[in-house]
């Protein structure tokens, strides 16, 4: 057996050590130390001036000692994986025995006469120091050798060698997952960091070498093999950047998603993936946060309609968290309530939830329902949402984005619900939609009736959701996927983004802020063109516009524009207690005749779209939406 391998094998039979081996351990700690802490203070330890005086202290000292350190635990440590905490409680025992120690010493031994008054008086304090250097060490030699060996075995399995952009706590915590598992087979040997007072720092044992100029050079001459973004709450503009430096470097690059996805505080290996379209499309953090949520939701009867979409079923998720009394999920399509029907009973079993099948347009069957539940707080995610395809079916549209909501609104008002919260769009702003103007006339009426009868019921604003369905990202994925091209409609188009747990804070958010009549918004940060979110989804696919993926662009359709606007002229907006929502408080002002006059003319536009006369419903459109810029 070689001298290398022998020494491996003890260094191992170290890992074996317990609890009772460390007991054994800390006795012959407690009695040889006093003499050691003897000899250290005098020239003759054996001096029979002191043997009967360090024989007493030593035994009195020792049941003392260990009485403490089991009343704290410490052996029921596992050393092995012990923590901060765990050694700090090895601080804690050694002071309280300490202390103990010295009242004995002082206030027994001495004065009794069992130890002679010429016995060293420094000795217990010498004592207590060696003691806790002893304890301590022993400890911390077996965790120090246990992440030694770790260390070793992952860098004996040719571990690839990883680079750890950001050097913050979610890249020390990723370093240490990767160091604590070899399984693993990365092996972090550098952090980059834009902070330039980390540069020259050395975290965890790994260097932080400089910032992303360095991204080249460490593909380069250290054979990094891969690149790891370990910064969650960075902005989707930073991430792009770092993102366009690894693919110009030819380096993989995977990423710590966001801190919607990382609510529990934690930063695991399995956490880790690729960097998606999600990553680039960050803004400036936007933190979610519950204030007043679970206060306004909890031991309610709360009622979502589109609880089958993709908004509607994140609200199921996020409103169960609250701890209603019950839940019921409304929809039109069986198939998408039945799959959130079984997600819920799966997440959250303990909870009722009714699941209902129903058309919000159908006045009987919406009313029955509330008058059976008696839902304290309703969540309208039910709507018609794309644009071209509205366009060509005008009479839906009216009937379920207008017709809907106010069959809605009116049985909540009807059946005494407190809290009603309509999920509208950017492109209800100066709308050339037909789309965009019935969700402006819905939110009209919303306004209307809660200003008429005092309730606390607003409207949410949403720019485009990623990853809902329908929405622009996953039809480029799959333009990709087909080989291209990829369609857009206009090299200027730009739209607001938001992603779907930001949406569905906003929207309890604005049921907790709201009092009624007003409109709340996200503060999206500047639209994003269209043609970046195509080229930088096709750079993410590991492909190269123009030589892997074309782009084509096709003219702006029916109802499109080139931007969106998040209020209407004339709206005063402000921001709320949460930063990053906007308020406006002024866009439903109205006499009772002036909403007597909006009720007639809904009828009408309504009456007008059931009997398919699309001139008279886009004549009525405009005369209640004078901004609406249609193509007829």
């Amino acid at each position: 057996m070689s001298e290398e391998n022998w020494r491996d094998r003890v260094l191992r039979s170290l890992l074996f050590l317990r609890n009772r081996h460390f007991f054994v351990f800390d006795v012959a700690c407690f009695l040889v130390l006093p003499f050691v802490a003897l000899a250290l203070r005098t020239e003759d330890a054996l001096s029979a001036e002191y043997t009967s005086s360090l024989l007493v202290y030593t035994l009195a000292r020792i049941p003392l000692w260990v009485a403490v350190f089991v009343a704290m635990r410490l052996y029921a440590v596992y050393w092995q994986y012990a923590s901060v905490e765990d050694f700090w409680q090895i601080f804690a025992a050694v002071a309280l025995a300490g202390l103990l120690n010295l009242f004995l010493f002082f206030w027994v031994l001495r004065p009794f006469g069992w130890v002679h008054e010429s016995f060293p008086r420094s000795i217990p304090y010498i004592t207590i120091l060696l003691t806790l250097i002893m304890v301590g060490g022993s400890r911390a030699g077996v965790r120090l050798l246990d992440y030694r060996l770790r260390y070793r075995q992952k860098s004996d399995a040719a571990a690839k060698r990883v680079a750890i952009f950001g050097a913050g706590e979610a890249g020390l915590m990723m370093v240490r997952e990767l160091q604590s598992n070899p399984q693993m087979h990365m092996a972090p040997v550098a952090f980059l960091d834009d902070d330039a007072q980390k540069h020259g720092l050395i975290i965890q044992g790994v260097p932080v070498l400089g910032g992303r100029e360095w991204i080249g050079r460490l593909a380069r001459e250290m054979r990094i093999e891969r690149m790891i973004i370990a910064m969650p709450r960075a902005a989707g503009k930073t991430v792009r950047e770092i993102t366009a430096l690894c693919q110009k470097a030819k380096l993989p690059v995977q990423i710590v998603p966001g801190m919607y996805e990382l609510l529990n505080g934690t930063v695991t290996v399995n956490q880790l993936r690729n960097v998606q379209i999600e990553d680039l499309l960050r803004r400036e953090p936007f933190k979610p946060s519950n204030t007043g949520v679970v206060e306004l939701l909890r031991g309610k009867c709360v009622l979502v309609t589109g609880a089958g979409g993709s908004i509607g079923g994140e609200l199921c998720r996020q409103i169960a968290l609250c701890e209603p009394s019950q839940l019921i999920l409304l929809g039109h399509g069986e198939n998408s309530i039945f799959m959130q029907q079984q997600e819920m009973h799966t997440a959250f079993p303990k909870l009722p939830c009714v699941s209902v099948i129903a058309d919000v347009r159908d006045s009987a069957r919406v009313n029955g329902v509330m008058a059976e539940y008696h839902p304290a707080c309703v969540f309208h995610a039910a709507a018609h949402k794309h644009v071209s395809l509205m366009e060509h079916n005008l009479r839906d549209a009216v009937s379920n984005n207008v017709l809907g909501t106010r069959t809605l609104a009116d049985a909540a008002i009807a059946n005494g619900v407190e809290t009603f919260v309509m999920i509208s769009t950017d492109k209800a702003v100066n709308p050339e939609s037909v789309m965009g103007v019935t969700k402006r006339v819905a939110e009209l009426y919303v306004h209307a009736r809660a200003r008429e009868f005092g309730r606390r019921y607003v409207v949410v604003r949403f720019g485009n959701v990623l990853g809902s369905r329908g929405s622009v990202v996953p039809i480029f994925r799959q333009q990709i996927a087909n080989g291209g091209p990829v369609l857009v409609t206009d090299p200027e188009a730009r739209r607001f983004f938001m992603t779907i747990p930001e949406a569905v804070d906003l929207v309890l958010q604005a049921a907790a802020l709201g009092r009624g009549g007003e409109i709340f918004a996200l503060d999206m940060g500047e639209p994003i063109k269209i043609v970046d979110l195509a080229r930088d989804l096709i750079r993410l696919s590991g492909l190269e516009e123009g030589r892997d993926i074309d782009i084509e662009y096709t003219g702006l359709r029916p109802g499109e524009k080139l931007y969106e606007e998040l209020f209407v002229p004339g709206e005063m907006y402000e921001r709320t207690a949460r930063e990053k929502i906007f308020v406006t408080r002024n866009g439903a002002h109205a006499s009772p005749e002036q909403n007597a006059q909006l009720y007639a003319a809904i009828e009408q536009l309504i009456e007008a779209a059931q009997s398919q006369d699309e001139p008279s419903v886009r004549a009525q459109l405009a005369r209640i939406v004078p901004e609406y810029k249609s193509a007829f």
